[in-house]
């Protein structure tokens, strides 16, 4: 898994870990597709490995997210 050291790709994995337990995977989506229209639109290259690494990061937030509300309904 190299790709995902390129770049500023950890940084899209991490934040959206976050976006991901607050919201859900489509809100890390959404944030994934807006960050890269915001590159686009200054000039840079639409990157689907920036989004690629945002999206798994999304997914990991959600299963957490999913596993800290399961231990909270269990321990209640």
């Amino acid at each position: 898994m190299s790709w995902i050291t390129e770049s500023n790709r950890q940084k899209h994995f991490k934040y959206a870990i976050l976006c991901g337990f607050v919201g859900t995977f489509l809100f890390a989506l959404g944030v994934a597709m807006g960050m890269e229209y915001k590159d686009h639109a200054y000039g840079g290259k639409w990157d689907w490995l920036d989004i690629a690494a945002t999206v798994l990061g999304g997914l990991v937030g959600q299963i957490l997210q999913v596993l800290f509300f399961t231990l909270v309904y269990l321990c209640l």
